[in-house]
C-alpha cells in the first residue's frame, strides 16, 4: 500500500490554514514559468480551490497534495497530479518547493512518496512531466526519481528571452504481471 509519509516529508491534503501559502505562491510571478499561470490569482478563488479539494481526483482529474517536513512541521512545497486519464492510465506530474526550502532534500522525497501513491494505489501506468531545458535542476530531480526523456517540444512556452523548448520526461510503471 502507498505510504504517504517517510522519514523526512509528508504529503497531505489541502486545508484552509494553507490559503497564505498558496496565495504566495500562486501569484509569485517568478514561479509563473514552471506552470501555465498568467494572471494572479484572488484569496477568494483559492478559498473556493481549497474548498473544493475534498473532491477525488476522479472528479476533479487532478489532485495537489502539500508537503511538510517531518522535522518541523512546515510546509515546504506542494506536488501535483494533473490532467488525470484513468482510461489510459496517466497523468501529468508537478512539483514545487518553495525557494527557501530548496536543496534540502525535499523534493525527491515528496515525488518518490508521490511515484508510490499514484503506481501502487491509483494504479496508474504511467506519469508524465513537461520540463523547460534550461531548468537543470527539474532535469535532474525527475532523471534521480526514474524519469527519461523521450520528447522535445520545441518554442513550446515563451519566456522573457524569446521562446524556450521543453523536454517531455516520462515514468512509466511496469506492469508486475509481466
Amino acid at each position: 500500500m502507498a505510504q504517504l509519509e517517510n522519514e523526512y516529508v509528508r504529503l497531505r491534503a489541502l486545508e484552509p490554514e494553507d490559503l497564505e501559502l498558496l496565495y504566495h505562491w500562486e501569484n509569485n510571478p517568478s514561479l509563473w514559468n514552471i506552470g501555465n499561470t498568467l494572471s494572479p490569482y484572488s484569496r477568494y478563488i483559492l478559498k473556493k480551490y481549497i474548498m473544493e479539494s475534498h473532491h477525488s481526483i476522479y472528479e476533479l482529474k487532478q489532485l495537489r497534495l502539500m508537503v511538510d517536513a517531518c522535522s518541523t512541521g512546515a510546509t515546504v512545497g506542494m506536488v501535483d497530479l494533473y490532467d488525470f486519464d484513468p482510461h489510459h492510465a496517466r497523468a501529468g506530474l508537478g512539483i514545487l518547493v518553495d525557494p527557501l526550502y530548496q536543496g534540502n532534500g525535499f523534493a525527491i522525497h515528496a515525488l518518490n512518496l508521490m511515484l508510490d501513491y499514484a503506481f501502487s494505489f491509483l494504479k496508474l501506468h504511467q506519469l508524465y512531466a513537461y520540463i523547460p531545458v534550461k531548468n537543470e535542476s527539474s532535469k535532474t530531480l525527475f532523471t534521480r526519481c526514474g524519469f527519461t526523456v523521450t520528447g522535445i517540444l520545441t518554442d513550446w512556452i515563451s519566456t522573457v528571452d524569446g521562446y524556450s523548448d521543453v523536454l517531455v520526461m516520462q515514468r512509466i510503471h511496469a506492469n508486475p504481471k509481466e
